[in-house]
């Protein structure tokens, strides 16, 4: 009796490790924590070029892309964001821009530490971070452009 409950807890132990590796797997290329399936923790992606500021979405407005949760303030950012997704998507996953760029590493993007360059949306880590990146955007963003391609699954 012992035995067969440590072989059905162990069976019950690596189907949610499997469960929770396939999440992560999913979303690998696009940032969202440890324990979400959501892309920019939340936020519109539209609402920075639309309103110049990190806005939180909402689960009424979802979309599902690259196996990650988007969420939008409304139903017209929603839209504009299925017409061009990589147009409002962050770049780098959402992944931190300077990370990428100066460590060839993964690091959480803060929604709230965020710049629009050249039309397109890069968030930091924090502000400590983003004052390092508005040193040299120029050359952080050719330098993440030249790692974040060996740094996917693609």
């Amino acid at each position: 009796m012992v035995a067969r409950l440590k072989g059905l807890r162990l069976q019950i132990t690596l189907l949610g490790l499997l469960f929770l590796s396939a999440g992560a797997i999913a979303s690998k290329d696009i940032y969202t924590g440890w324990f979400s399936n959501t892309a920019v923790s939340g936020y519109d992606s539209v609402a920075y070029f639309t309103e110049s500021k990190a806005v939180k979405g909402s689960a009424r407005f979802k979309f599902k892309h690259k196996g990650a949760e988007w969420h939008f303030s409304s139903e017209k950012h929603l839209k504009m964001f299925q017409q061009n997704p990589e147009k409002y998507s962050p770049q780098f996953g959402g992944y931190c821009a300077w990370a990428v760029a100066a460590r060839k590493q993964r690091a959480p993007g803060d929604p709230n530490y965020w710049k629009i360059v050249d039309g397109r949306l890069y968030l930091n880590y924090d502000s400590e971070i983003q004052k390092k990146w508005l040193q040299d955007i120029p050359g952080f963003i050719k330098r993440a452009n030249e790692n974040w391609p060996k740094m996917t699954t693609r």
